[in-house]
């Protein structure tokens, strides 16, 4: 578990000195915040590790360190800064001292802005999901019958977005008249994001190799970092936000779900060191099925508020189902596999009989 050592000290240094300085309430809710942060980002931990195993050392060591920065004050500081700044017309140096002196006024814009966030991060994990189950090139299947139906449907071109953009339009006309082009222009970009990215990975392509954007996309060093820096991005969008509903203080929140983060990193190298996706083959179709949950419930939470327990126990028992079936299928393929004789076990006996 050297994975964690890192990581555990930072949390024992930062719950302290919150404890100092802001008192025990603020050291618990930086401790819920991350609790948080890991329970949405479980799913994403997996994914991070499926495409990191492949990426060159240096990319890696890249995710992990530069990857880190822009994942702890670049999405989970700046980005919500960004944001409320478009929405209102105001500067960031305004923004920034509206959250640190108005928390409640900063967390009602980006409440408003709530529609848009979620359906562009909504959008690209459909497409990211999508891209992985409708594959037809993957030969191990979890859900064999629903997923074969799914690679059949997936020879069809473009399929992945003709049903994204589908389920867009259909979100756009259900949800309230002031809503829609915010939905619309979110949902818009989540595409454009996802297959901007994919444009990007045929340029560095090094093959005539035919083979999926889910696969390729992970094998380019700076087309996979940025490919990892949208999928995060896309899992922050809704944490930032449902932050709001434990604590007013930025700085509270910027703490509580960078270690988070710092947590499902620590994962995803521990996922890549164990080789635990090889061993367990079925966690990445979990992760990805518990993807296409998150980017519905998304959808869902711009008309109803849907709890992030809801978010993150969905992910959790769907990746748990993949892991148990994982292990069930291990024990099968042992108990299957031809036992050795003894003449194949001690090949002396071949000698001497």
């Amino acid at each position: 578990m050297r994975s964690f050592y890192g990581t555990h000290a930072i949390l024992v240094a930062s719950l302290l000195i919150v404890l100092v300085f802001s008192g025990i309430k603020a050291a618990f809710l930086v401790l819920v915040l991350a609790v948080l942060e890991i329970s949405l980002s479980v799913d994403n931990a997996v994914v991070n590790a499926g495409v990191l195993k492949n990426m060159e050392e240096i990319w890696q060591k890249r995710f992990l360190t530069w990857g880190m920065v822009i994942a702890v004050f670049g999405m989970r500081l700046i980005f919500p800064v960004l944001v409320v700044a478009l929405a209102t017309g105001m500067s960031a140096n305004d923004v920034v001292l509206l959250a640190l002196n108005s928390p409640d006024q900063y967390a009602l814009y980006l409440h408003e802005a709530h529609p848009m966030i979620a359906a562009l991060g909504g959008m690209f994990l459909m497409m990211v999901g999508l891209s992985f189950l409708l594959d037809d090139s993957r030969d191990v299947l979890w859900v064999g019958s629903i997923e074969k139906r799914l690679q059949s449907l997936g020879k069809i071109d473009a399929v992945n977005t003709t049903i994204t953009l589908g389920t867009l339009l259909s979100a756009t006309a259900v949800v309230p008249g002031e809503m829609k082009m915010s939905v619309l222009t979110g949902g818009i970009w989540g595409i454009f994001l996802f297959g901007f990215v994919s444009s990007l990975d045929s340029l560095f392509a090094v093959s005539d190799e035919q083979v999926s954007m889910s696969e390729t996309v992970k094998k380019g060093g700076l087309i996979g970092f940025l490919y990892l820096e949208l999928l995060d991005a896309s899992f922050s969008f809704d944490g930032v936000i449902g932050a709001f509903a434990i604590s007013k203080e930025v700085q509270i929140i910027m703490i509580g779900l960078g270690i988070g983060a710092l947590y499902v990193r620590s994962l995803t190298i521990y996922l890549v060191n164990k080789g635990i996706l090889d061993e367990y083959i079925y966690l990445e179709h979990g992760a990805h099925y518990a993807i296409l949950a998150l980017a519905i419930l998304m959808l869902g939470s711009i008309v109803k508020v849907i709890p992030e327990v809801i978010t993150g126990v969905t992910g959790a028992l769907v990746i748990g189902l993949s892991l148990w079936s994982s292990i069930y299928h291990n024990k099968q393929k042992a108990l299957l596999a031809p036992t050795e004789s003894p003449k194949e076990r001690y090949p002396s006996i071949n000698k001497n009989s």
